[in-house]
């Protein structure tokens, strides 16, 4: 995760869960974190961690969404992800 560009797409995420959500500020940084994180780990599984790239964690955001959001993402179901 320490790879150049990486903060970027952490700052990335977090401005758009606080444009979806602004208040409060606190749960847009700490879901953006656990998403940017869990991004990471599914890159890192998928590809290997030696060469990973901001824009790995970038293109596994989505995925990372839809494995916390649960049964609402997947439209399985009613209602808002679990981390909001």
């Amino acid at each position: 995760m320490a790879t150049a560009g990486a903060g970027d797409v952490l700052t990335g995420i977090i401005a758009g869960l606080l444009a979806q959500r602004p208040a409060p500020a606190v749960e847009a940084v700490v879901a953006g974190v656990w998403l940017h994180g869990l991004a990471g780990d599914l890159a890192a599984h998928r590809l290997g961690k030696r060469y990973m790239l901001a824009s790995d964690i970038r293109d596994f955001i989505g995925e990372a969404i839809i494995h916390t959001g649960g049964k609402a993402q997947r439209g399985e179901g009613e209602g808002l992800p679990s981390w909001t």
